[in-house]
């Protein structure tokens, strides 16, 4: 067994923001972002901007436009595969577990569940492959609802048996989310949506997706408890690692211990997604940042600490702050009502924070209003 890197809380801290793009050294293009990145999450929620731009903004600053994610989109070089736009060549990765819906060996009870749900309403199935085949893509809203079983849920998606059932079938590989038009999705055939690229086997598509996805985190847990969407563990990639006054078994991506293990970093502040996978492990971002944080839009108004969708913020190697603002819009002012600091600022932490700020209003064309 290879004896386990150990690294003190900075080094972890480092490890992680050089492997999310955030030191001084910008990525080239919004591709290298997200190949690196492995997603950009898809939030409808636009309270500055939508996450998945906020994400790329704050990675590659000014040069990035919305207008890129949208070509790239277009021209099918970023796929969206259950709310997350993902690289069109990282499909291969997910075409075996597609053929293995709803999963291998012996089934857990939400599987079976799902399972014979899609089953007993095989027919309607048939009916929204044969639309989209013959007039796709369309939106949810104009394929027929021939299910005999409806979905049944305490939450908003009772009833909802067309929606349910499509995305059942995106886990199943046949079907696509092949655009947008407005807030509603175009659904099309899968093969027409998704690159022809051969499928890997399902272990060595698991191995490069835990590969890849410490690559894209520097440090994470080798296991832990399953979350719905993208894991935050990444069993046996990279090498094991031991933080210093941090309990759990933690993996490493060597390639990134260089620049914390007394190399020189070089860092900037930067304003964060409520989403940004720096932060998305809230127990990481706490046992590494010193970070609390939670999304607050969903709270009375009263009840609010830093804001209806605060951004946090980083400097350096360490998060320090939230930035409480809204664009908007009709105002043509991005409102700043408060920055919240976790930490004192120092003269030239506020400098370059608000210097981040106002190429935040100037990225989103807007004038920067301080009502705070």
């Amino acid at each position: 067994m290879p004896i386990a890197h150990r690294l003190s809380r900075q080094d972890a801290r480092r490890v992680a923001v050089r492997a999310q793009l955030l030191d001084r050294d910008r990525p080239a293009d919004l591709l290298s972002v997200v190949r690196r990145l492995t997603f950009l999450q898809l939030d409808p929620v636009s309270a500055v901007a939508p996450s998945a731009d906020v994400v790329a903004w704050s990675r590659l600053g000014a040069a990035y436009s919305p207008a890129d994610l949208r070509k790239a989109l277009d021209e099918r070089h970023l796929i969206e595969l259950r709310a997350l736009l993902r690289p069109a060549e990282d499909l291969a990765l997910y075409r075996a577990q597609m053929a293995e819906w709803p999963g291998s060996g012996e089934l857990k009870d939400w599987q079976e569940f799902i399972r014979d749900w899609v089953l007993a309403n095989d027919r309607c199935r048939r009916d929204i492959l044969a639309r989209l085949r013959a007039e796709g893509p369309l939106p949810s809203r104009v394929l027929p609802d021939t299910c005999e079983r409806p979905w049944q849920s305490t939450g908003w998606t009772n009833n909802k048996n067309v929606t349910r059932l499509l995305e059942f079938m995106v886990s199943r590989g046949e079907v696509a989310v092949a655009g947008r038009k407005g807030r509603d999705r175009l659904w099309d055939i899968a093969e027409r949506v998704y690159p022809d690229h051969p499928a890997l086997p399902a272990r060595e598509a698991v191995r490069e997706r835990d590969r890849r996805r410490l690559s894209a985190l520097g440090i994470a847990r080798a296991r832990g408890t399953e979350m719905p969407g993208e894991p935050a563990v990444v069993g046996d990639a990279g090498e094991p690692a031991v933080v210093d006054g941090v309990q759990g078994e933690w993996r490493v991506d060597p390639e990134l211990l260089g620049s914390a293990l007394g190399g020189p970093f070089n860092g900037r502040a930067a304003l964060l997604s409520p989403f940004d996978r720096l932060i998305h492990d809230r127990a990481r971002a706490l046992e590494f940042f010193e970070f609390a944080y939670q999304l607050e839009m969903y709270k009375p108004a009263g009840q609010r600490r830093w804001g209806y969708y605060a951004l946090p913020v980083l400097y350096g190697d360490r998060m320090v702050g939230k930035l409480d603002a809204i664009a908007d819009r009709k105002a043509g002012a991005l409102v700043v009502n408060a920055v919240h600091q976790d930490v004192p600022f120092t003269t030239a932490m506020a400098a370059e924070i608000d210097e981040e700020i106002a190429g935040l209003a100037a990225w989103l064309e807007l004038d920067l209003r301080r009502e705070g």
